[in-house]
């Protein structure tokens, strides 16, 4: 994200630059899971409150403009996971080119996580956790002639920690952005309609150790008000959208709060539609919630299941089991909600015949439409910082820090599953360039993994020209959940 403000400070010296006249800031965004980017709307709203003119640029769905990056005394990247980070990093570079002297900034998620490498090349300051607020005086240092090393932010020679302070929201620049027809849809009953998103939460009161949010919010949420949520989903609604994502990491971290806004949506809009994200364990306690949540529009459910074996569960710390799965899937069935599992289906835990078992019981529940493809090749990210580097187990099987990956690398003890994973990945994206049915890609997978086993799958004539006259469940156009 770029800022309209002075010369930048290039903290290479004890006397900050004079300032000059402000130029154009554009924030700028790269990937965010195919949405239009909540990052870069919240940080302009807080700029803009602020005094300052932003003016969004969002690479994923837009070129990249020169002319507004061109005055740009800071650049700020929106980095909220990490595909954003590595297409960040190619953002900075093309930024440089065209103002070698800008403050390059990132923010979000992966910019706390990934501070202390960013520092080290190239970037001028790096923000994690709930990061507007040192954005804004960043911003105003800059604008003023001052350093740059605020309160909150990570600057070459110093890592700050994630800045974790309740803030008071705006309701997000919406209208800095592209349109919601640039970004996915839900699809329903045979129709692509326009979609948006919210976040009513941010940050996780869990601490799975794979993921990503614990190391930065240590076990901390924050709720965003209600009365802000609900303008963003209005706003968006004027655009056109007849659905929203609950973007938060867990919608039902603060039950009573996500109550409030979906009755509140549902008696303004009650034909809006929309899905949310929660752990299997949420499900399971707030079940009685479930028929009340479909009764207000909620069509899935996001849910982090991530394998179906409780060795490689009891791992990662998930605070689920695998007959918790099977209950929650027949808890939100009965409320006529779609569970839409997310996988991490290669770690140095799962074996080949847990991998068969996830596809076998994916068929069985007839959950084929209910999965991405995608998700049959996530394989075990393990970031900076990650909470899995502080247990034993997985020491045996991790490498040395991968600069260019953002992330330890690791090796399964069994060659199959390394293969697996490379073929498997290859097959899935070859699918999803083809556009191939999701029917016809499971089967694929299947036969790969099997084959990967010495089994030879079972022939099933007309099988694909089946798979065409489905009905199938809703879902976003874009398959990434993470």
């Amino acid at each position: 994200m770029a800022a309209m403000r002075p010369e930048p400070s290039t903290l290479a010296g004890p006397a900050a630059p004079a300032p000059r006249e402000p130029g154009p800031i554009p924030p700028i965004s790269c990937y965010e899971r195919g949405r239009q980017p909540l990052g870069v709307a919240v940080a302009g709203a807080f700029l803009r409150r602020a005094g300052f003119a932003p003016a969004a640029l969002d690479l994923s769905v837009e070129p990249f403009d020169a002319a507004r990056v061109a005055r740009a005394g800071l650049v700020v990247i929106s980095v909220p996971m990490h595909t954003a980070l590595r297409l960040g990093l190619r953002a900075a570079a093309q930024v440089r080119a065209v103002n070698p002297g800008t403050h390059v900034c990132f923010h979000g998620l992966y910019a706390g996580l990934n501070a202390a490498w960013l520092m080290e090349h190239g970037a001028d300051s790096a923000i994690g956790g709930e990061s507007e607020g040192p954005l804004v005086a960043l911003a105003e240092a800059l604008a003023a002639g001052r350093p740059a090393a605020v309160a909150g932010a990570s600057v070459p020679g110093r890592v700050a920690p994630p800045h974790l302070a309740r803030l008071d929201f705006p309701a997000p620049a919406r209208e800095l952005l592209p349109p919601l027809a640039r970004y996915a849809r839900i699809e329903r009953d045979g129709r692509f309609d326009l979609a948006g998103s919210v976040e009513a939460s941010r940050g996780c009161r869990h601490r799975c150790l794979h993921c990503p949010i614990p190391p930065a919010y240590d076990g901390r949420f924050f709720v965003v008000p209600a009365e802000v949520v609900l303008a963003d989903v209005r706003h968006q609604v004027a655009m056109g959208a007849t659905h929203i994502t609950f973007a938060d990491p867990d919608f039902l971290n603060a039950p009573t709060h996500a109550l409030r806004i979906v009755r509140a949506l549902h008696a303004e809009f009650p034909v809006l539609s929309f899905d949310l994200t929660t752990k299997i364990e949420h499900v399971l306690e707030h079940r009685a919630l479930m028929p009340e949540l479909a009764a207000c529009g909620a069509l899935f459910v996001v849910s982090a299941v991530e394998s179906l074996s409780d060795t490689v569960l009891a791992h990662l710390e998930k605070g689920h089991t695998r007959a918790d799965v099977f209950a929650a899937l027949g808890i939100l069935r009965q409320a006529g909600i779609a569970l839409r599992p997310s996988l991490v289906s290669f770690t140095p835990w799962t074996t080949l015949d847990d991998y068969l078992d996830v596809l076998e019981v994916v068929a069985a529940e007839d959950l084929v439409d209910h999965v991405d493809p995608v998700q049959y090749t996530i394989r075990l990210l393990v970031p900076p910082g990650s909470l899995l580097l502080e247990r034993g187990a997985i020491a045996p099987y991790l490498g040395p820090f991968d600069a260019a990956a953002f992330g330890h690398p690791w090796v399964h003890p069994d060659p199959r599953m390394d293969r697996l994973h490379r073929e498997v990945t290859d097959r899935v994206a070859a699918a999803a360039r083809a556009e191939q049915d999701p029917r016809v890609t499971f089967r694929r997978v299947r036969a790969v993994a099997l084959a990967a086993a010495g089994r030879v799958p079972e022939a099933t004539p007309g099988a694909e020209a089946a798979a065409a006259r489905r009905h199938r469940v809703p879902r976003l156009s874009e398959p990434w959940f993470c």
